[in-house]
């Protein structure tokens, strides 16, 4: 593995809760990402929650001290091929989490995630953390 890696949802909630092993982790990977879908993920929480402001202010912070991958025609194609795929093999998976693989593919990263549907799939390398 190259060390570089692409933050699912569940590791950036546990990276603004202090969890140590993330921190660890993330000392120890030589790139991290976070794909502009994971932002809309944690944007959407934090309008939903008790302390939007709060937590709008928070993602504010986040962002400004990390790199974000965007969508591109490229993703398009790691998505269509991995959805087709994980169609094939009768493992569906939320679409959101098909973007993050997409992007994952496209920038040669591991995915940094505590859900276990990233495991095992051809396209993409997955750690938990």
């Amino acid at each position: 593995m190259n060390g570089r890696f692409v933050l699912d949802t569940n590791v950036v909630i546990a990276l603004f809760q202090s969890d140590s092993s993330v921190l660890h982790r993330l000392d120890a990977a030589s790139a991290v990402y976070v794909p502009a879908v994971v932002l809309g993920e944690i944007y959407y929480g934090a309008y939903k929650s008790q302390r939007p402001a709060s937590n709008l202010d928070r993602i504010a912070q986040f962002t400004a001290s990390c790199a974000v991958l965007v969508c591109d025609d490229n993703t398009a194609q790691h998505y269509g091929r991995i959805k087709n795929r994980l169609r094939e093999i009768g493992r569906p998976i939320p679409e959101n989490d098909i973007w993050i693989a997409a992007i994952a593919a496209q920038h040669d990263c591991a995915v940094a995630s505590r859900d276990e549907h990233f495991h095992g799939m051809d396209e993409i390398l997955a750690e938990a953390w």
